[in-house]
């Protein structure tokens, strides 16, 4: 690909940033446009599944981030009480899927990716909008504070309240509150050993999970209408729902600051886009199939659609064949997820929590099925490091062909 063609990301958040690496490494002209003052992303882990793992493969980091990475070994599901519903096992994930889920801070996965880029690739404090997505006489046009930017392609990255998506389907309905709210807090909690879990009760979720820098990574979620805010402080909204529930539970509560705690409304796109691109713009991540966050799939999938994106920059339909139908499934399934494991109703979570014992005490095995077409997912071709070493391969894995302008 040559270097005259010219990329504008918008959003350098994990896909944004996946995306201008692998088009970067393709040969194209980069510029990444981030409105925050910084890349540094709020404090949140992020897991990342075998599926994403082999996709920054491609890009040649994989290894990288499972070096970094606190690996999610054993561990399992819980009730309030600290009663074990299953026992997960590392090993058992790892068969099946062919590789281990690891978890890792947002703000590593975004310093690696960042470093793929020049220096002068991304543009920080750069509010950007799409003017015009282009077609295959005209190049696309990108405003900004600065001035107006033409490129051969725009990818919108710009999460899940993305303008880009509105410039391109200006008649979607967008994103719908899926119901519930979210806590996150990554912090030191002094003494604390634990296996990895998540802890389901009454319309409730709590997880824990160590990182391997030794702080903790812990996050809850509750059915709540949409908007609501604490009438004092997040942290102690946290001790009024979780705050009687099993250890380490109250420890990180009480490790906690009120300033450490991170809320947020969840939403999803309920309504599949028609397509993921249209004339020389294309969507990926949150911007394009927004999901809850119950299978920890939003990020994976985003690294997901930045390596197809790349590998089918030349013609956008097929990105959008290739992409849209997957992500629409995965969305389905993890709305359904968080029916299940958000349940309010007695008798549903009596039958739940029967169902998943039995399936736990009848192996491993039957408790991954939910993940099978998702984490064993593979990029679209080689080479890619799927050997028993993981290496990145020498040189450049990518076809050198030029992009064209694509509708839906």
């Amino acid at each position: 690909m040559a270097q005259s063609t010219r990329v504008v990301v918008i959003g350098g958040g994990i896909g944004g940033l996946t995306a201008a690496a692998a088009l970067h490494q393709r040969g194209c002209r980069v510029t990444v446009l981030e409105r925050a003052r910084s890349l540094e992303p709020v404090g949140a882990g992020i897991s990342l599944a075998p599926n994403s793992l082999r996709a920054l493969d491609v890009i040649g980091i994989g290894d990288e981030i499972r070096d970094l990475a606190a690996w999610a070994g054993d561990g399992g599901l819980r009730t309030p009480s600290g009663r074990w519903l299953s026992r997960s096992s590392a090993e058992a994930a790892a068969r099946r899927f062919g590789g281990p889920l690891v978890l890792l801070h947002r703000a590593t996965l975004i310093k690696r990716l960042a470093a793929l880029l020049p220096p002068d690739a991304v543009r920080t404090a750069a509010a950007a909008t799409l003017a015009d997505p282009g077609d295959a006489g005209r190049p696309a046009r990108v405003s900004t504070p600065d001035g107006e930017l033409e490129a051969d392609l725009v990818v919108g990255a710009d999460g899940i309240h993305s303008a880009v998506r509105r410039a391109l389907f200006p008649g979607h309905p967008g994103p719908v509150y899926s119901g519930f709210t979210t806590w996150r807090v990554v912090i030191p909690v002094p003494g604390a050993e634990f296996a990895s879990h998540e802890t389901w009760g009454r319309g409730r979720v709590w997880g824990t999970h160590p990182l391997k820098d030794g702080r903790v990574y812990a996050y809850a979620a509750a059915l709540a209408p949409a908007g609501q805010r604490a009438p004092d402080d997040e942290k102690a909204e946290l001790l009024r729902r979780y705050g009687d529930w099993h250890d380490p539970i109250p420890a990180v509560l009480a490790a906690a600051r009120p300033e450490d705690v991170l809320r947020h409304d969840v939403h999803h796109i309920a309504d599949p886009l028609p397509a993921f691109h249209r004339g020389r713009a294309a969507l990926l991540g949150d911007a394009a199939h927004a999901m809850p966050p119950t299978l920890g799939q939003g990020g994976n999938q985003a690294i997901e659609d930045a390596i197809v994106l790349a590998h089918h920059c030349d013609g956008l339909a097929a990105y959008t064949a290739a992409r849209l139908p997957r992500t629409t499934a995965i969305t389905r399934q993890a709305v359904k997820s968080a029916r299940l494991n958000m349940a309010s109703s007695r008798a549903v979570r009596a039958v739940r929590d029967t169902a998943i014992a039995a399936l736990s005490k009848a192996g491993p095995a039957l408790f991954l099925r939910s993940f099978d077409g998702i984490a064993d997912w593979r990029p679209p071709h080689g080479p890619y490091a799927a050997g028993k070493n993981g290496k990145a391969p020498a040189g450049n894995p990518w076809s050198r062909q030029p992009i064209e302008e694509s509708t839906p």
